[in-house]
């Protein structure tokens, strides 16, 4: 089963956080993905910051580009994986050794992905 790891974390994250803390973290991170390597099946990429995106939404005569951001949410998704484990027990297992876990106000949200459309006809 296929699984996306949402990494989010606090807008002031960086701020808040000690430089050399965060290098340390950092440097654990590229460990843990050359450690969970084999269970990847989309090694994903770190996000640009918010005020880089752009938003499509609904328009009354179609899909429109607003200017944007509109991240309304108290967190920021700062980047993603997929992952390809049997069950969710197994997706916990990884994401609980996720070295930015040890920063306050990290998160990582463990999403299922639809992998047989089928199952919607």
């Amino acid at each position: 089963m296929k699984y996306v790891l949402m990494y989010t974390s606090r807008p002031d994250l960086d701020a808040s956080t000690d430089p050399e803390a965060a290098q340390a973290v950092y440097k654990r991170v590229y460990e843990w993905f050359g450690e969970n390597a084999g269970v990847m099946a989309d090694s994903g990429a770190e996000l640009l910051g918010v005020e880089t995106a752009t938003t499509v939404k609904h328009g009354s005569d179609g899909a429109v580009v607003v200017d944007g951001p509109f991240n309304e949410a108290k967190e920021v998704i700062g980047g993603f994986s997929v992952i390809d484990v049997p069950d969710m027990d197994a997706a916990i297992a990884v994401v609980k050794t996720w070295p930015m876990l040890d920063l306050p106000g990290v998160a990582v949200e463990i999403r299922p992905m639809v992998e047989d459309y089928s199952q919607f006809e």
